[in-house]
């Protein structure tokens, strides 16, 4: 049972009913009714275990630089979109506790240690500081000018290193 009040609205276009639907995937995420984005983070903890899988079978065959790189060419994309958007959802402990698992098959410890410095080491950021990375980029990048009334894209030069140097 869910915890909020549900309200049965209907839609009419031309004359016809427009059924309600429990969720829709809008560029990739999956966006439902209650905006908790567990759809969403489900569909990135499937995709996560299945690089965990991956990437055991791997590491006996290629070197930790490989695994690094597969790491930013797969699990980051997978992590960073629409985090600006999911990224303070109630459940993203699970996405984190994932990446958590990845690190670990990347530098081949144990899953009880600490992860920290061997995010460091890596230099791979953890979800909730590419979180806050990400809402801080958006918001340097679309800044709203009230004296002209329009927003101001900034370029991604020196402000994004900055932003970088500063969660660092």
């Amino acid at each position: 049972m869910k915890n909020y009040y549900q309200v049965k609205t209907k839609v009419k276009y031309e004359h016809k009913n427009i059924s309600n639907s429990t969720g829709t995937k809008f560029l990739g995420l999956i966006i439902d009714e209650t905006l908790s984005w567990n759809q969403l983070i489900d569909q990135i903890a499937t995709k996560l275990c299945s690089a965990c899988y991956a990437l055991r079978n791997l590491k006996h065959t290629v070197p930790q630089s490989t695994l690094r790189t597969i790491y930013y060419s797969y699990i980051h994309s997978i992590l960073s979109y629409g985090i600006i958007f999911w990224g303070r959802s109630s459940s993203v402990n699970k996405s984190f506790i994932l990446q958590k698992k990845i690190v670990t098959i990347i530098i081949n410890t144990r899953v009880r240690e600490s992860c920290r410095e061997a995010f460091k080491n890596m230099e791979i950021m953890a979800l909730y500081s590419q979180y806050i990375l990400s809402l801080n980029l958006f918001t340097v990048k679309n800044t709203y000018s009230p004296q002209t009334g329009k927003y101001i894209n900034t370029k991604q030069g020196t402000t994004q290193i900055y932003m970088y140097q500063l969660l660092i």
